[in-house]
Order: C-alpha cells, then structure tokens, then sequence
C-alpha cells in the first residue's frame, strides 16, 4: 500500500519547465534534416536534401541552404586538395565554396561564417586554410583569337600560389603543365604543395619527392 501511495504521489507532481509539446519538438529547430555535422569552429554543417546550412551552438541556422558549399560523399582523406574534404567544415574561419563557370569548370574560393564570399572562386584546385594560409592552383588566360566558329581562343598558364584569408596570392610556389581547359577532357590538377606550419612550404617536384621551403609571406 506504500508503494502504491509513492507512485500515485509522484504522478500527481506537474513536471515544471517543460512546456513543448512532443509536436513541437519533433519539428526542431531547422526542421528536418538528412545529416548532422560535428561543431567545428563554433558552427556545425547541416544537410538537408543537396544542400548545407550551418548552425551555431544555439541551434540557430546562421548559414541558410546553399548549393555551392564543397563536400565529398567519399572523400580521399590523403587529398589535400579538394577531392580530400568530406563534409564541409571551417577552418580559419573559412568554408570552401565553388562556382561552375561558363565553361562547365568549377572554380573553388572561400565563405566566412556569415555566408559572404571573402575569397573569389578563382582557383582550380585548392587546400584547405591552415595558420592563415592556403594553397591553390590559379589560371591566367589571354584571349588569342577566334577560331573559324568563331569561338573564342586563350592562351592559359597556370600558377601554383600561396594565398591569405583575403584573397590575396602571396608567393608564386611552381608553374604548372599539362591542364586541359575543357569540359570533356579537365581533369581536376592534384596540388603539389602544402603548408606544413605557418612559415613552412612542402613542394613535390617531378621526380615526386619532397623538398622544404621557406616563402617570403608578407601578409
């Protein structure tokens, strides 16, 4: 009969503080969602359908859905370039993005955590910013003529770069070859360099080994 009295007892006390719905709860925050991302710099990658949003630590979605975040559903993790990065994530306070221009070729740049682009989708393979730096492939083209269709002929050439969180390209590393600029024949230039510490440079030569150097970064 004790036992009884304690149960009915403790039924008869209103929970305090709970006042959502079962309802409420489950149509969440940011609604449904497909993936759920680990928080990375304050803010945590959120999928829903093709798209990524970020939300802070409050639950708030401070990045609306966009299209044109990078991610890879299988990421080969010992790419340092882009072909490397899983789900998409700040580091430096930067998130890689991408635009796909006329000429069917995706070009890659960075978003802060407001969603603004800082760094123009101008490089053809880029790493990832770490100590403030990052690694990108830059193309630079002069127009040649038309051919007989009339379409347009360039000149390209093709520069592996040190850049800053503003864009800027700080020190030219190598020229790189043999990068076909179209649609049918592109395959995506592997980076062969990489910041290894704030002032330090890893550069793969052609007979693919590593030599160390020391950039004059003036930021």
């Amino acid at each position: 009969m004790k036992r009884l009295f304690i149960i009915s007892f403790l039924l008869s006390i209103p929970i305090l503080g709970i006042s959502q719905s079962v309802e409420d709860i489950n149509k969440a925050i940011v609604g449904e969602l497909d993936q759920i991302e680990p928080f990375s710099e304050g803010l945590a990658a959120v999928k829903k359908g093709s798209q990524w949003g970020f939300i802070d630590e409050d639950g708030q979605l401070v990045i609306g859905f966009r299209g044109d975040v990078v991610w890879n559903k299988t990421p080969n993790t010992e790419n340092f370039g882009i072909e490397g990065i899983g789900s998409p994530k700040f580091k430096d306070g930067l998130c890689t993005i991408k635009t796909v221009k006329e000429d069917g070729i995706a070009r890659y740049g960075f978003m802060d955590k407001k969603g603004n682009v800082v760094v123009e989708p101008v490089f053809l393979n880029v790493s990832q910013f770490s100590n403030g730096h990052a690694v990108g492939i830059y193309e630079s083209k002069e127009l040649r003529g038309k051919n007989p269709f009339q379409l347009k002929i360039y000149d390209y050439e093709f520069t592996e770069v040190v850049v800053n969180e503003k864009g800027e390209m700080l020190w030219p590393i190598q020229e790189r070859q043999n990068i076909v600029m179209s649609k049918k024949l592109f395959k995506l230039p592997e980076l062969q360099a990489k910041m290894i510490s704030k002032d330090l440079l890893a550069v793969k030569d052609k007979s693919n080994t590593w030599k160390i150097v020391k950039p004059k970064l003036q930021d």
